[in-house]
């Protein structure tokens, strides 16, 4: 086959260090829009972002010659340095080591968009934590819960 086709679609999600609140409704939307840029720049396709005070979801399109781990260090690294640039007052911030990830399929897209788009409304049941589980089994993740957190 001459050419490469895909339509790798992902969901992930992290969270800051600890689950501290740093992303409040001032900074969300510039935060967001950042990670925008950044997958953009990375070649990837950002569909859907938010999430709560303390985590973000991105739903995006991703490439076949790159590591999403590529992808999530450039995310990462990158917004945690624009926030330490843009609110010199949060210089504690620190995202999470690590996220989930996890493969949406294009029948189930509105669907992980309008779960992004409802955090606020989610997060008023659930924590990150108990979301994050839920997460991991509904996708038949093995883990060991006690080593999720930090």
């Amino acid at each position: 086959m001459p050419g490469t086709y895909s339509q790798i679609l992902l969901h992930a999600v992290f969270s800051t260090k600890e689950r501290r609140p740093w992303i409040d409704t001032n900074v969300a939307d510039r935060l967001h829009s950042y990670i925008g840029g950044v997958v953009r720049t990375e070649k990837g396709s950002l569909y859907s972002i938010g999430g709560a005070a303390d985590h973000i979801h991105l739903y995006f399109r991703w490439r076949t010659d790159r590591a999403v781990a590529d992808l999530m260090r450039a995310v990462k690294a990158g917004s945690s340095k624009w926030v330490h640039e843009n609110y010199p007052k949060f210089g504690a911030f620190a995202w999470q080591e690590g996220y989930g990830v996890f493969s949406v399929s294009k029948s189930q897209e509105e669907t992980v968009k309008n779960y992004i788009a409802r955090q606020a409304e989610h997060h008023k049941q659930f924590d990150f934590k108990s979301e994050l589980l839920r997460l991991l089994r509904a996708h038949e993740i093995e883990f060991d819960e006690r080593y999720v957190f930090d």
